[in-house]
């Protein structure tokens, strides 16, 4: 991984933990991987060059199927759009 590839990297996992957050737990540090295992494939889309629609796409489903929540299809939009800023 290259030097900015790892800055992006980190980028999404903060994004992630700090933005996105569907669960609700960025307050309690003791669980700061939470999301972590979400961080990898994010980062795989957005350097295949995923637009925001595919990012949303799959953060809506890990919160609707892998999660079970309703889910918020503007929030994850949002944080697509988040996300491909860091690449800009």
């Amino acid at each position: 991984m290259t030097e900015k590839e790892k800055i992006l990297y980190r980028a999404i996992d903060e994004i992630l933990w700090k933005d996105w957050d569907p669960i609700g737990l960025n307050d309690i540090e003791e669980v700061r991987d939470e999301y972590q295992g979400y961080t990898s494939h994010i980062f795989s889309l957005t350097i295949q060059g995923a637009d925001k629609i595919k990012i949303a796409k799959y953060l809506y489903e890990i919160e609707t199927v892998n999660m079970g929540m309703n889910g918020n299809k503007i929030h994850c939009e949002q944080i697509a759009e988040k996300i491909l800023k860091q690449v800009e």
